[in-house]
């Protein structure tokens, strides 16, 4: 979830970027701070931009490897989980005495 709104985000802030660099030196840019609009220059708007991008990546990488890590211990535990199912069933079988108690081997 977190990972969708962050490229969400970043998609926005490439189109943002793209839209900045079509303007001129000296067109007015605007930039939002909550509801407030705010005159700014394109170069600080850019600047601003490209560093939030650059967070965002980051944050994305972050959360990639964290996914990995995430995949990779649910398939140990899975796997633990397998091999004590199989063990379980190997002891069922063959640990029973008769009525289906365990036998004693004392």
């Amino acid at each position: 979830m977190q990972k969708q709104q962050i490229e969400v985000e970043s998609i926005e802030t490439t189109k943002a970027l793209e839209e900045l660099m079509k303007l001129g030196e000296e067109d007015v840019v605007y930039k939002s701070a909550g509801p407030l609009l705010i005159k700014t220059k394109k170069n600080d708007a850019l600047k601003e931009l490209e560093e939030k991008k650059e967070l965002s990546n980051t944050r994305m990488m972050v959360l990639g490897k964290q996914e990995a890590r995430v995949k990779e211990n649910l398939k140990e535990v899975e796997n633990k989980i397998n091999e004590m199912i199989r063990i379980g069933q190997g002891q069922t079988g063959s640990d029973l005495g008769s009525g289906g108690t365990p036998s004693n081997p004392h």
